[in-house]
């Protein structure tokens, strides 16, 4: 349907043209990623940094609020927002202050010392969450891998349950795909697994009970771990009784339920799982809530701790496999105190939802008008418009809707008329800072790019 409505020859012009003009404007960032090649692995400090629709990355000045300025002295309205860990905003003089207050006045940013703060981030984390025992990570990656050990070890059980296309950071059980006989494989491009998927994974397909109770009934699987919507390939939001259909299942069968709202925190102050009043046994989130510093986290409820410090076989202290040197450091606790009492608060969530759904009714509304067989998905202060039409009910449907040159379009239209949405897909996260006036420039443009699809090039 896409390829019959789109141009692709014209699309092929535009996507030239834009590329011209962004080589054209970023000279600087150009040279920058040229001299990063002869020592940085991939060229960049991170290789996802080369998800750049324009061949290259920009390269950062500075950043505050809602906006972000390159090296050569572009400014932009910025909604990829750190792809969620800037989710406060860049910058916001809460957690600027703790920061200088910790390094200034107390110094010490890791000692392997607790520190009075994180009692007050475990609280809190509670009243949002619900969950009431918390440890700290420095990325939801580490929240979700220590969360599975935990897992099997209450279980004794080996797999855990993923979704299609789901994304959990950077832990080996969770790039799998459904194969034959149901079995998980390992997703395209998946870098180095240590086993094939099978051995440690089983993998339905989000919005599947059924697929999900046949894969649960082998009584293998220690943990189900889900997002509660999917939000790494399009956001795919539940069906209406789907999450309490997961919930039930996974207590009949004895496999404990983790929550990862690293992404889904966007559905309000306790994620989705305070906004839906959601049961899970352990939560993990990561990114947003330190502000911009590195932190994660993972919650357990009570009766599980209980469970564990109560088992005298296993070692949670030193080589047991489940912590790190510098997590809970004294600056990402501060951080995330300040993140949490002063920032990200039940006060803010309201004016960043309404900007998201202003910013998805603008974009709803150049749908309409355009005639094209989009959609656009919202999830709290977190919104992506996608290239089907309705919108997809699970992850491999998701995935079939995309389109990589069509992406890059978009995004370099956007980026070299200065406005950032996430390189990876169209997603765009509201923060504090951002305002009406920036959600109004982003719809302009994208009226603009597709008006440029369906009736020639663009001139401005």
């Amino acid at each position: 349907m896409l390829a019959r409505m789109i141009d692709r020859q014209r699309l092929q012009s535009l996507l030239e043209r834009e590329r011209a003009r962004y080589a054209e404007s970023h000279p600087r960032s150009a040279a920058a990623y040229a001299r990063g090649q002869r020592n940085l692995f991939g060229g960049v400090p991170m290789t996802w940094m080369n998800k750049a629709a324009g061949h290259f990355p920009l390269y950062l000045s500075g950043a505050r609020g809602s906006r972000v300025t390159d090296i050569d002295g572009h400014e932009y309205v910025d909604f990829a927002l750190g792809d969620t860990g800037a989710m406060a905003g860049h910058s916001p003089q809460p957690v600027v202050a703790a920061i200088q207050s910790r390094v200034q006045e107390h110094g010490g940013l890791t000692a392997m010392m607790p520190t009075d703060n994180a009692a007050w981030v475990g609280a809190e984390l509670e009243r949002r969450f619900g969950v009431s025992r918390w440890s700290f990570t420095l990325t939801a990656s580490d929240a979700n891998r220590w969360a599975i050990r935990l897992a099997r070890q209450l279980t004794g059980r080996p797999k855990i349950l993923v979704f299609a296309w789901c994304y959990h950071g950077s832990v080996d059980e969770t790039f799998a795909l459904p194969g034959p006989d149901d079995e998980a494989i390992s997703r395209p491009g998946n870098v180095g697994p240590p086993v094939p998927l099978a051995q440690t994974t089983r993998v339905v397909e989000y919005n599947d009970l059924d697929g999900l109770a046949q894969a649960l009934a082998h009584g293998d699987v220690a943990a189900v771990l889900m997002e509660p919507a999917l939000t790494n390939i399009g956001i795919v939001l539940p069906q209406p009784g789907y999450l309490d259909g997961v919930r039930e299942l996974t207590r009949t069968h004895g496999a404990l339920l983790i929550n990862d709202e690293t992404h889904t925190f966007s559905a309000g102050p306790g994620g989705a799982t305070g906004a839906w009043g959601l049961e899970p046994d352990i939560v993990t989130i990561g990114k947003a809530i330190a502000g911009g510093i590195p932190v994660g986290a993972y919650g357990l409820d009570a009766a599980l701790a209980d469970r564990i410090d109560g088992l005298d076989d296993i070692d949670l202290i030193d080589t047991g496999g489940v912590g790190g040197t510098l997590a809970g450091n004294a600056l990402s606790i501060d951080a995330t105190r300040a993140t949490l009492e002063h920032v990200l608060t039940e006060a803010a969530f309201e004016p960043m939802i309404e900007r998201a759904t202003r910013y998805t009714a603008g974009v709803q509304d150049v749908i309409d008008r355009s005639g094209v067989e989009w959609s656009v998905t919202q999830l709290g202060a977190r919104a992506e418009y996608r290239f089907a039409k309705p919108a997809s009910v699970n992850g491999s449907e998701s995935a079939a809707a995309g389109d990589a040159e069509l992406e890059d379009y978009l995004h370099l239209h956007m980026a070299n008329r200065g406005v950032l949405i996430t390189p990876f897909h169209n997603m765009a996260l509201m923060s504090p800072a951002t305002t009406d006036a920036d959600v109004d420039r982003h719809t302009a443009l994208f009226a603009e790019a597709l008006e440029a699809l369906h009736q020639g090039p663009a001139t401005s």
